[in-house]
């Protein structure tokens, strides 16, 4: 009730009796009981003291407070209390009322309870005026009035003030506030607010000072749990800190406070242990979990859960099993997300009968002493779709009929979907078809996932005609695909070359809304690149960039090695000073595109320089880089330089060469009637256990058979027999026309018997 109220029912007729008393001189004590010596009032005494004196005093002018015997009687002839003058205070219309009340109270001399009466008259003063308009201000004015007049803070008021100019952002005064209570007020619960107030003004650093004295091992103010609640929740909530908390400062945090007895919550326990699995301290994160249990900690099955997913990443069963081992002599009860992630983990590790084996225990109750659980369909479709990965469909498929015998758990999309896909990727796909017709009769409706997994396994496996028939029918029963569904038709097409038609895919995705990634015009460049259609992959490239997208150096990398195939040199280097100005470096692939192109053009002395800057940027030639050089000297015929290339790669770069350069010197070795040098490079392969194909003997064959080296060549085929090369038809064209010329066809008989003739490499 308002104290206008208040003084508007004390003024009617049947309440004028309590003025009349108010007027009238109280009877004196008795002699025996002083007003220091009186009893304290009950509550419903009380309740009317404050009642009247609050008239009294809104009735009375301020400046007849101290002459009226009747308030002065009402007020100081009992035993006044603290509660009593901060109820009486609270009653005031404003702060500046209460402001002056207390001031007439402080001229009264009192008892010994003095100082507390004037500190909860001013904690209600202060309670006034945090709630009238520019209270901020009035709070700094009226906290300075109370230190002017040499007035304690009660705990409640500091409280209050502290709590107040951190809400107003004047947090430097609320440390003020703080550092200027005595120590024996400072109390957990003050401290507690304040270490509130500083993480929500991003001052954490300051709180954790704070929290450091109520952390020593004998705080007379140790942490409580709404302490750990308020840090615990900033640790979670990091946008609540203005700076990176490491990790090592968090588990430091937790060790603390778990010597006082404050544990996080589990809700943060859990998370604390998932930031520490998901940030690879695994190792650390079992620690904190196994020391908190030795403090006495309640853990709950969520916390273990946290860990067992994160052993299960880092591939650690024995520890998983260790845990769990654990759980059981702690009674802590696993829940069907425990056996999810020891099936999910089990399944990705490709150890399908382990996680079929803990599905099979997790109802068998008496074997693991555990309550039982059923399964729920997350863990059916887990194990399905690991069956389906592993290659074993029809198991996952018996599992789907096994899961149709539970009333609770009946197969979804999600379980069509695993098998759809374990068909699809094993090439069969009427049965993946079958099942696709089969949920719809069941009345599941397939999902764009569903669509993708059959338009993708028909793609794979050469059937893009039927994926495109399918993608169609689901459209005109309005399931639309998306950027993926898109992306697989275009993919498809660029593989056998129909640019057309990936082109006008492309178009659709544009028309249909879908977000276009950078796959997608990827896949287009590359395509349209090895179509030899430059032009229309420059159109496109226009299209990435207006889309906001920018190439990346594989891209770039495939344009150039196009421009190059082309002959467009200056479209080459355009693209080259275009990826440069965006900021991506050239790579080695970069590199060897343009001194491979320079080289068969003939052009050393370009290829040099850009072998140079090759260098100079930090990048080793490889043996692809050398690879294309000596090739393109044995193009034009200058073997001589290609050799010097050979050895330098051999000794000064110490870059091992590969089969295809030695076969290429060989080749021209042979054709520039240097057999024995040839000959030699075939012993140098041996020396160096680089092992010779059967293009490696063809080029030699050749060779000795223009220099009619039979003897040789006889060496040279038990050589190839050794080697486990066996001969093609350029092989068996060169020897049957050179064998049969020098009537030696028993021999070539001997040779090819029991061997079979495959077809030459394109």
């Amino acid at each position: 009730m308002s104290l206008t109220k208040q003084t508007n029912l004390l003024l009617k007729p049947q309440y004028l009796f309590l003025l009349r008393r108010l007027s009238t001189e109280p009877t004196p004590p008795a002699p025996s009981q002083s007003p220091s010596q009186r009893p304290p009032l009950q509550d419903s005494e009380s309740s009317s003291l404050i009642s009247e004196a609050v008239n009294l005093l809104l009735q009375t002018p301020h400046n007849e407070w101290t002459s009226s015997s009747e308030l002065n009687h009402l007020l100081f002839s009992s035993s006044p209390t603290p509660r009593l003058f901060l109820k009486i205070s609270r009653h005031f219309p404003s702060s500046s009322q209460a402001l002056t009340f207390f001031n007439y109270i402080k001229s009264n001399s009192l008892s010994q309870q003095n100082t507390q009466i004037l500190s909860s008259t001013f904690q209600a003063i202060f309670e006034l005026a945090s709630r009238e308009p520019d209270s901020y201000n009035k709070l700094c004015d009226l906290y300075k009035e109370c230190k002017d007049q040499n007035v304690p803070l009660s705990i409640n008021a500091a409280t209050l003030l502290i709590r107040c100019f951190g809400k107003a952002n004047m947090v430097d005064q609320s440390l003020l506030v703080y550092n200027e209570l005595e120590p024996n007020i400072k109390n957990t619960h003050i401290r507690n607010v304040l270490i509130d107030v500083l993480i929500r003004d991003g001052r954490f650093d300051d709180a954790l000072n704070v929290l450091d004295q109520m952390l020593q091992r004998e705080s007379e103010f140790p942490p409580n749990d709404v302490t750990g609640d308020i840090v615990f929740y900033a640790l979670m909530k990091k946008n609540r800190i203005r700076r990176n908390v490491s990790d090592e400062e968090t588990v430091s945090l937790v060790y603390k406070f778990g010597e006082h007895g404050v544990f996080p919550n589990v809700v943060w326990l859990t998370q604390i242990i998932f930031r520490l699995c998901r940030n690879k301290k695994t190792g650390v994160a079992w620690d904190v979990l196994h020391d908190l249990m030795k403090l006495g900690a309640p853990i709950e099955v969520a916390s273990c859960n946290a860990l067992l997913s994160g052993l299960g990443k880092a591939g650690d069963f024995k520890r998983m099993n260790q845990l769990l081992l654990e759980m059981k002599e702690t009674d802590i009860q696993p829940d069907v997300v425990t056996f999810g992630i020891l099936i999910n983990r089990l399944c990705k590790s490709w150890r399908v009968d382990e996680a079929l084996e803990v599905f099979e225990k997790m109802s068998g109750s008496k074997e693991i002493d555990w309550v039982p659980i059923e399964p729920d369909v997350i863990i059916y479709n887990t194990l399905i779709d690991g069956f389906c990965k592993a290659g074993r469909v029809e198991e996952g498929l018996g599992l789907m009929e096994r899961m149709r015998s539970q009333n609770s758990c009946k197969p979804n999309v999600v379980t069509y979907n695993c098998l759809i896909d374990g068909f699809c990727k094993a090439g069969n796909i009427e049965s993946g078809q079958e099942l696709f017709d089969q949920m719809k009769e069941e009345g599941i409706v397939p999902n764009v996932i569903t669509l993708n997994t059959l338009i993708d396994g028909m793609c794979r496996h050469g059937r893009i005609n039927s994926a495109v028939q399918l993608f169609k029918e689901m459209m005109r029963k309005g399931l639309h695909g998306n950027a993926v569904t898109y992306t697989t038709l275009i993919h498809a097409f660029c593989n056998v070359g129909n640019i057309q038609e990936a082109m006008a895919w492309f178009h659709d995705m544009c028309q249909a809304g879908c977000s276009v990634d950078a796959m997608v015009y990827y896949t287009l460049i590359s395509g349209l690149c090895l179509a030899g259609r430059v032009d229309d992959a420059s159109v496109v490239l226009s299209k990435l960039k207006e889309a906001g997208l920018c190439p990346d150096i594989v891209c770039y990398n495939v344009l150039i090695g196009a421009f190059c195939r082309k002959k467009m040199l200056d479209k080459a280097y355009e693209m080259l000073t275009e990826m440069e100005a965006a900021g991506i470096r050239p790579d080695c692939v970069t590199y060897n595109t343009l001194i491979s192109y320079l080289s068969k053009a003939g052009n050393f002395l370009a290829a040099r320089r850009v072998m140079k800057e090759m260098l100079n940027d930090g990048f080793v030639p490889t043996v692809v880089t050398y690879g294309a050089i000596i090739h393109a000297y044995c193009l034009h015929g200058m073997v001589d330089e290609a050799m010097k290339i050979f050895t330098d790669m051999s000794s000064a770069s110490k870059v091992a060469p590969n089969t295809v350069i030695y076969n290429t010197l060989i080749d021209s070795l042979c054709k520039n009637n240097q057999v024995e040098l040839a000959l030699s490079l075939m012993d140098d392969m041996k020396v160096k256990g680089v092992k010779p194909n059967t293009t490696t003997f063809n080029a030699m064959f050749k060779g000795l058979r223009e220099k009619n080296m039979l003897d040789k060549a006889l060496k040279l085929m038990d050589k190839m027999t050794e080697h486990a090369c066996h001969p093609d038809y350029v092989s068996m064209e060169i020897l049957t026309e050179w064998f049969s010329a020098v009537g030696e066809t028993e021999k070539l008989r001997k040779f090819v018997q029991g061997c079979e003739v495959s077809a030459a490499p394109a």
